[in-house]
């Protein structure tokens, strides 16, 4: 992690964000939003027609368009689905709303159409959304880059023109355009998009460099060492598409259940009709007792069962700032026994802070005066150390003299005069140039301690240290050990960051196993590690560096105020409020919503039981039927509604 302040002048080329542009596919630029939008108006407009006594014409006609535009798709899908003699669960709902509109119960019906109308929708916009972050991370790289050619002359080039060998310049406030090593200069480079690293690193010959990656003040010659197909941002974006192709279609429990209830009630149905049939029995008393059947052993009770609670749960924790994307994450939320958490921006906050400020003996300095001392000289630097700096000052409400003759040395520091003393602050290795005295000791220690040591001097003479850290979260420590009881084991920690910085993190938090200097690859590897010895592991991140991890993982959460564009995508759950205590939170709902599930199945199987058993033994009269299954769907209904209570959520954060 680099030790040292410097200014960022004039850029030749300014900075450009640090996140991609945003590529955002509108809502209604697919078809399955427009179809699922037509559906639910023309819903809307027939509803109070009917519930207000108009005559059928006026809203049969807006119904059947309703079905049609609501229904077409998901039917096609599910005809297509039973090709591969495989019943897809739309196909049965549409079977089953055709089925409601056939014994005269065309509102029910039509609902039953919009809801999976516009279930179908969301899920097209999370999909393209996804691939709208994927495509939008290759625009962190530069579209083009400044060659050099041998008789010293520059040209501008596409960045996929680029070859192996080639040498390119990349000025201060650049990003750079390959993957390479640095030939010439020295600079320090913002590369948190690629390793997570919450400070610019410093550069030097030898160094290597990231495509995609923010030059600081310095300028460099970097040699190229990939083709563009082939550099890391470009392996991150093929990491999270294999990822996410790869990953074991998720099903909710009650759907792998309902596939084969479904095929057992199709051909009970039709058993139910063409049995009595074949012994002479009236061929309209056949008909009304299977479509009766079919009413009360019906899957949508037991799929009223699953959702109401998962949804309530979800509604529940999205009032608490965690937003659950869809019933399948609340469900898998629930199963994890493994937690791997990234540590700048997720653990940590993500920015750095001074946390220790040590005048040396016999400077005559306090604490104060030492650190406005150096706000001062770093006054005019825009570098994140320099901000942490002065930030501090005016935190403690310090006044700052002003700085005059400001210099900055990338990789070593910033000089000024302030108060007719001439102040160097910057890296201790540099600043001592291998002096030993009490600052290097203090220096030693800070480092041990995982922090970054700046040296304070004047005249030459070295008059403190401060310590500088990206700091941890209030509740990090409290959100390791809940996510420990949860599990059963204490999380991982992944991080791009150096061995000291994270080691240090992680004992403050209680974190033994720790993973420093991963690549976005050496994340994911992590993972599929531990999925390989039979774990469903909850990742939990923020970066783009995170992302091919979190679409690996069993589930991901994303930190919502700091994450990129990618992470909030790629994963299934995102903290709105950056409240890392919420984690363990939404798992413990997950469960509680699990176990109200099992309730709602044994009340659904229980009616379902008692009423098929009554028609096929007796005669169970159809509107009792309907009421007997609608009263069961209201019952399990009202009961996952429980878990909409603020009380739910206190006993979730325990």
């Amino acid at each position: 992690m680099p030790t040292a302040l410097t200014e960022r002048p004039a850029p030749t080329a300014a900075p450009r964000p640090d996140t991609a542009p945003r590529r955002r596919t509108r809502v209604f630029a697919l078809p399955e939003a427009r179809w699922a939008a037509a559906a639910t108006v023309l819903f809307l407009i027939a509803l109070p027609l009917q519930l207000t006594g108009a005559p059928a014409w006026a809203w049969g006609p807006l119904y059947a368009l309703a079905y049609a535009t609501g229904g077409w798709e998901p039917a096609w899908a599910g005809l297509q689905a039973l090709k591969e003699k495989t019943l897809d669960v739309d196909l049965l709902m549409i079977v089953a709303a055709l089925g409601a509109a056939a014994v005269g119960q065309v509102m029910d019906g039509a609902l039953l159409i919009v809801i999976f109308a516009t279930s179908g929708a969301l899920e097209a916009l999370a999909t393209a959304r996804t691939a709208d972050s994927v495509r939008g991370l290759l625009d962190l790289a530069p579209a083009a880059a400044t060659r050099l050619l041998d008789d010293g002359t520059e040209e501008n080039v596409p960045t996929e023109q680029l070859t192996v060998g080639d040498t390119i310049l990349i000025r201060p406030g650049e990003r750079i355009g390959a993957d390479g090593r640095v030939l010439d200069g020295a600079s320090e480079v913002d590369q948190a998009t690629i390793t997570g690293e919450p400070l610019p690193v410093a550069k030097e010959v030898g160094d290597e460099v990231f495509a995609g990656t923010l030059n600081g003040t310095g300028a460099l010659r970097v040699k190229v060492e990939r083709d563009a197909s082939d550099s890391v941002i470009a392996r991150i974006v093929a990491m999270v598409e294999e990822a996410s192709e790869t990953k074991a279609p998720t099903q909710l429990f009650i759907e792998k259940v309902e596939q084969r209830y479904s095929i057992g009630m199709v051909v009970a149905t039709l058993a139910v009709f063409a049995v009595p049939l074949a012994f002479g029995a009236a061929f309209t008393g056949s008909l009304l007792r299977a479509m009766t059947f079919m009413i009360v052993a019906s899957p949508c009770a037991v799929v009223l069962a699953t959702m109401p609670p998962l949804l309530s749960a979800i509604a529940n924790a999205g009032r608490h700032g965690v937003l659950v994307k869809s019933a399948v994450v609340m469900e898998r939320l629930g199963q994890v026994d493994a937690v791997a958490l990234d540590k700048t921006g997720t653990l940590t906050e993500g920015a750095p802070r001074v946390t220790d400020t040590s005048p040396l003996p016999g400077s005559g300095l306090t604490e104060d005066e030492l650190l406005a001392l150096a706000a001062a000289a770093e006054h005019p630097s825009e570098h994140p150390l320099a901000r942490a700096v002065v930030e501090a000052a005016r935190a403690h409400g310090l006044a700052l003299a002003v700085a005059e003759d400001f210099h900055s040395v990338p990789g070593v520091g910033v000089t000024a005069t302030v108060d007719g003393r001439v102040v160097a602050v910057g890296a201790p290795e540099r600043v001592l140039n291998g002096r030993e005295g009490a600052a290097s000791v203090i220096v030693a220690e800070l480092e041990e301690r995982g922090r970054t040591a700046v040296l304070v001097e004047t005249d030459g003479v070295p008059v403190g240290v401060l310590g500088i850290a990206d700091r941890l979260r209030p509740d990090a420590a409290a959100t390791v050990a809940a996510l420990t009881g949860l599990t059963g084991r204490a999380p991982v920690l992944l991080t791009g960051d150096n061995p000291r910085a994270a080691a240090a993190a992680a004992a403050e938090v209680g974190i033994a196993e720790v993973r420093a200097g991963l690549l976005p690859q050496g994340k994911v590897a992590a993972v599929r590690e531990q999925e390989a010895d039979g774990r469903r592991v909850l990742v939990i991140g923020d970066g783009v560096n995170d992302a091919p991890a979190l679409a690996a993982a069993h589930t991901g959460i994303a930190m919502g105020r700091a994450g990129s564009d990618l992470a909030l995508e790629t994963a299934d759950a995102v903290i709105v409020r950056d409240e890392l205590a919420t984690v363990p939170a939404v798992v413990a709902l997950s469960r509680r919503a699990r176990g109200f599930v099992v309730q709602n199945l044994v009340i659904a199987s229980v009616f379902i039981s008692v009423l098929v058993v009554w028609d096929l033994v007796g005669t169970l009269p159809l509107p009792l039927g309907v009421l007997g299954h609608e009263g069961s769907t209201v019952i399990v209904g009202l009961n996952g509604l429980r878990l909409l209570r603020e009380t739910v959520w206190v006993r979730a954060r325990g």
